[in-house]
């Protein structure tokens, strides 16, 4: 729970600051829990994004995400009553995580009236509620429930319904108390009453609402310069002194946005300083505005997760798909292996033939002489014993190996051109596994999507109707120091349209070899470009791969025009004898800044 009643208490006073008065020029709906308003104060225009889903909190936002083509009817909603609407007051209710705004603005009737938006950002019972006065004159400024973008019933919840006609009730108290009225003596009466080896920090956490672990440990960490000090070795008066250190900057408007970092990685974040992980040998960095902070964390982790929520089918497909091949696979290697004995089939067939005068009806097995046989230190041929079926005439015992032999003979032809196929398609699921680890937007994952249907998945996604128009692939574009354009395919279907639609017989294509990667053209418009061109291309081929990270990677490039699509292919696949191989060792950060925004 790091956004904790604080955070919600700093960021409320930051919306105060730069928002208030503003009016609303836009609202997007980008993710099924996540409302963004485009607001225009004298301060300039902010987006303020309110996310109830799985990493929930209000703030500003500088990140920018894909709209979808048709608006959800919650953003239909908004948009009809707050386009134009001043964002008159934010408040934080109690010290809890949820924040009333008010909004000045007209109803159909052209009359003054104001509309709420009530973000209660609390984990997973975060949700976004638009409300309104109970009626005209209601004395109590008690508001009714229009619409929410998760609806709670009665087979939901017993304690709390959030539906449409309802009066809005505050989130259900916790069995907790506010630590903003927090006393000495009354952190003195909590202490006494617990077990004496219990942390501290888990004290804390259990009896005041609206605190996350990270700032408690920092309470009990300013009070005893230890993080895990149990109740018996501070006393109530020393614990106090890191209580109200911290409390204090609430009460007082004293945020010091902070983020904490361990071997670089953010690990954690507060409204205030969290000098428990500099003095662990973290780095401790402050950040002048809260939303910054949080845009920097959230820029990965956000999107990762949805990522994973909204490619969860096409990974179930995928791991499926190289399971069954795998095993398909090994059954048909360890049939190709008994197709080697073909040879053998025939030559029993032929020895039973040569010998049916000495065969009868009845034999379980016949030793026979071997003619190709001939042993030097024995000065004789060898011998050979055949199985035989008993119920068989000699000559039918011959024919049942000669069919053995024929069928064996056929069968390793066949077993070999599926083994080839089978292989063909585990490499081009790598290749989606591949393209999964680029997606920058939901259309990559669209189009990705798209291309396991039509290449024959249909069947495990019945779910998903192919759109009737696809637009033209959103590629990634880069630029070198010398001013050459490059172009990146992220996914197979980019792949495809850069080498074989946008491609110039003169440009030069590249792909990291022997893996899985993204195709990459270095566009020269007739020029002739430079090493260090050349080397950056190649770089991005690098990275753009099942090789990112490594040292010295071989990179394959040649003129556009000596690379070739095979007839009937997956997407993506190409050949290609005529090239170059570069080493080269790429840099993520390097890789980057070459990117074309």
């Amino acid at each position: 729970m790091a956004f904790d009643a604080g955070m919600l208490a700093c960021m409320v006073r930051e919306i105060r600051g730069a928002a208030l008065g503003g009016r609303i020029e836009r609202v997007m709906q980008p993710e099924r829990d996540e409302v963004v308003l485009q607001i225009r104060s004298f301060e300039g225009g902010r987006r303020l994004l309110i996310n109830a889903g799985a990493n929930p909190r209000i703030g500003f936002t500088e990140l920018q995400k894909e709209n979808p083509h048709q608006a959800p009817m919650f953003c239909m909603l908004l948009r009809k009553h707050l386009t134009g609407a001043k964002l008159c007051d934010i408040v934080q209710l109690g010290f809890e995580r949820a924040a009333v705004l008010t909004f000045d603005t007209r109803d159909e009737m052209g009359f003054s009236a104001r509309k709420y938006l009530v973000a209660e950002v609390m984990g997973k019972y975060s949700n976004l509620i638009f409300c309104e006065d109970a009626h005209p004159d209601a004395p109590d400024g008690r508001m009714r429930i229009v619409s929410a973008l998760k609806t709670v019933d009665f087979t939901t919840s017993d304690r709390r319904q959030i539906l449409p006609g309802m009066i809005y009730e505050n989130p259900p108290a916790q069995d907790k108390q506010d630590p903003t009225a927090a006393t000495p003596e009354s952190l003195a009466a909590t202490l006494a009453g617990e077990t004496p080896d219990r942390p501290l920090d888990k004290v804390l956490l259990s009896h005041y609402c609206g605190l996350s672990a990270a700032v408690t440990r920092e309470m009990v960490y300013l009070a005893t310069r230890h993080t895990d000090t149990p109740v018996r070795y501070a006393g109530a008066e020393t614990v106090w002194k890191g209580f109200d250190a911290v409390m204090s900057r609430i009460r007082n408007g004293d945020f010091a946005p902070t983020l904490a970092l361990v071997d670089g990685k953010p690990v954690e974040y507060a409204f205030c300083p969290l000098t428990q992980y500099e003095a662990a040998g973290g780095e401790v960095r402050p950040f002048d505005d809260a939303w910054k902070l949080l845009d920097t964390w959230f820029e990965s982790r956000d999107w990762d997760t949805r990522l994973h929520q909204r490619a969860s089918d096409i990974l179930r497909l995928l791991t499926h798909a190289e399971s069954r091949i795998r095993k398909k696979l090994e059954l048909q290697q360890n049939e190709l292996a008994e197709c080697e004995k073909a040879s053998q089939y025939k030559k029993y067939g032929d020895l039973i033939t040569a010998n049916l005068h000495l065969i009868t009806r009845g034999m379980k097995q016949a030793e026979l002489i071997d003619y190709e046989d001939w042993r030097e230190e024995t000065g004789d041929f060898g011998k050979v014993i055949i199985p035989l079926d008993e119920r068989l005439q000699p000559s039918s015992n011959a024919q049942k190996y000669y069919k053995k032999y024929t069928k064996a003979r056929n069968a390793k032809v066949e077993l070999a051109r599926q083994i080839e196929l089978g292989r063909a398609e585990l490499e081009y699921v790598y290749t989606i596994f591949d393209a999964l680890t680029h997606v920058e937007t939901t259309a990559d994952l669209g189009e990705i999507r798209d291309e396991l249907y039509r290449s024959g998945y249909v069947s495990k996604m019945s779910s998903y109707a192919a759109p009737k128009k696809q637009p033209a692939p959103a590629y990634a574009k880069f630029r070198t120091s010398g001013g050459f354009t490059v172009l990146c395919g992220k996914n197979n279907v980019q792949n495809e349209y850069i080498t074989h639609k946008l491609a110039e017989k003169n440009d030069y294509w590249f792909h990291a070899k022997g893996v899985p990667g993204s195709h990459v053209l270095l566009v020269t418009d007739g020029a002739e470009p430079g090493d260090a061109d050349f080397t950056e291309a190649a770089c991005i081929a690098a990275q753009y791969s099942k090789s990112a990270g490594g040292v010295m990677v071989p990179v394959d490039y040649l003129l556009a025009r000596n690379v070739k699509k095979v007839s009937g292919a997956k997407p993506g696949f190409v050949i290609y004898h005529t090239n170059w191989t570069a080493y080269v060792t790429p840099d993520a950060d390097e890789v980057a800044k070459l990117r074309i925004k």
